[in-house]
């Protein structure tokens, strides 16, 4: 009898889970999902996770992973596709530095952008200023090369990717006119990818865990 999987909790529209997802579904490793409602955060997620904050993985043998980064590392170092753990491994240090860079520097700046209402100190377009600092390095770094370390994506592509989406959805108008040729391309190559497509599949909020949905 197989295994049970791991089972991770999780939020459909966190980035920070997002990014655990498509690293899951990338690297192929099976987990069972249980979508998270936020009015009613299971005892099971609050247990292993007294902040109830996602994703958080729950691994067969009782070990806990309550940080994206953790979860996405995880899926690498244990991942069965030899090649994909070899593109995801590319350049690592390099990646984990931008990653943090942007989680740690930017993403506060996003959130006030996001929720400028709640920040009535300074008008939306300064929160939105701060944040393009980084994203105008992404920009110059997709000027040499399709994706943001080399030919082809790294864990720093599907760490920041949906950041970005949430950040072009807060003003859309803005970002389509915005001067960012590069860095549209490369989000509209990992908003048309099939493990995005996987990534967001409608998991039944507060229902049973179900697996992963996968790509061929």
């Amino acid at each position: 009898m197989p295994p049970s999987p791991a089972l991770l909790y999780s939020f459909r529209r966190c980035p920070y889970a997002m990014r655990a997802r498509m690293a899951l579904i990338l690297c192929k490793k099976s987990v069972a999902v249980q979508e998270i409602s936020l009015k009613a955060k299971p005892a099971g997620l609050l247990a292993a996770n007294p902040k109830g904050t996602v994703p958080v993985l729950i691994k067969p043998n009782g070990e806990v992973l309550c940080e994206s980064l953790d979860i996405m590392l995880m899926a690498i170092a244990e991942s069965q596709d030899q090649d994909m753990k070899n593109q995801l491994n590319h350049r690592m240090e390099a990646a984990l530095e931008l990653i943090h860079q942007h989680d740690t520097g930017f993403k506060p700046w996003l959130d006030k952008y996001k929720y400028f209402d709640r920040h009535p100190e300074h008008p939306q377009h300064f929160y939105r200023q701060h944040y393009c600092q980084f994203l105008n390095r992404l920009e110059q770094q997709l000027g040499h090369r399709n994706w943001l370390l080399g030919d082809k994506p790294s864990l720093a592509d599907i760490a920041l990717f949906p950041f970005v989406r949430q950040f072009a959805a807060v003003d859309s108008h803005w970002f389509e006119n915005a001067p960012l040729p590069e860095l549209k391309r490369w989000l509209g190559c990992w908003l048309r990818h099939p493990a995005f497509t996987a990534c967001m599949h409608k998991y039944p909020e507060g229902g049973e865990p179900q697996l992963l949905r996968q790509i061929g």
